[in-house]
C-alpha cells in the first residue's frame, strides 16, 4: 500500500504524475487528506477527491509514504502533526518515503535526511538539514528517493516503481507511456 498524502495548495501534476506511474504498475495507492475534508484544491485551483483521511488511515500497511510539493500545500503537509509523527516512524523503522519539489524539506525539517543525498526544487535547499544536496532530477539514498520538480514527475513515478518492482517493470511502463529513454 502506497499512501499520497493531500493538502491544500499542492501541486497537482506532481502528485498525479507519480500516482497514475504507480496505478499502472498495479501498485494500490490511496490518496490521503491531512485536510479533514474528502477534497483537496492544489496550486493550480484543481480540486482532488481524496480516498482516505488521514485519520483513519492504517500506517502498519503502507509500504511507501509520498509527498507531493507545491506552495503552500508543503507547509499543510509540515503542519500536520500527526503526517510527521508516521513520516518519522518510517524514517526509525527504514521503510520506504518519497518527496518531490518542495516537499523534501518537510522530510528535512524532521531530521529524516540527515546523512543523505537529496535533492529539491531550487531554493529550498537550506531546509534539507544534514543531506549533501544535490542537483539531479531523481535521488534514492537508502529508503528515501527525492525529486526536484514537476519537470521529472514521470521519472519520480518510474524511480518508485524501479525500486519496488524492479528495472524490468519500471522498463515496460517507461516504454508504454513513451517515456524517452535518455533521461
Amino acid at each position: 500500500m502506497i499512501y499520497t498524502f493531500l493538502a491544500n495548495g499542492l501541486e497537482e501534476v506532481e502528485c498525479l504524475a507519480v500516482v497514475d506511474i504507480l496505478r499502472r504498475a498495479k501498485e494500490e495507492v490511496k490518496l490521503v487528506s491531512v485536510t479533514g475534508a474528502w477534497e483537496v484544491t492544489g496550486s493550480h485551483q484543481i480540486t482532488i477527491k481524496a480516498d482516505a483521511l488521514i485519520e483513519d488511515v492504517d500506517f502498519t500497511q503502507a509500504d511507501l509514504l509520498f509527498l507531493p510539493g507545491g506552495m503552500p500545500g508543503t507547509v499543510n503537509l509540515g503542519n500536520c502533526e500527526l503526517l510527521c509523527r508516521q513520516l518519522q516512524a518510517f524514517a526509525a523503522e527504514g521503510k520506504r518515503l518519497a518527496a518531490i519539489c518542495a516537499a523534501p524539506s518537510v522530510l528535512g525539517q524532521l531530521g529524516i535526511l540527515k546523512g543523505k543525498t537529496a535533492t529539491c526544487y531550487p531554493g529550498f535547499e537550506e531546509k534539507l538539514t544534514g543531506a549533501s544536496v544535490t542537483t539531479a532530477g531523481v535521488v534514492t539514498d537508502g529508503n528515501v528517493t527525492t525529486a526536484k520538480g514537476l519537470g521529472v514527475a514521470l521519472e519520480l513515478g518510474l524511480e518508485l516503481v524501479k525500486l519496488l518492482q524492479g528495472a524490468e517493470q519500471s522498463e515496460g511502463i517507461r516504454a508504454s507511456i513513451q517515456y524517452p529513454d535518455f533521461v
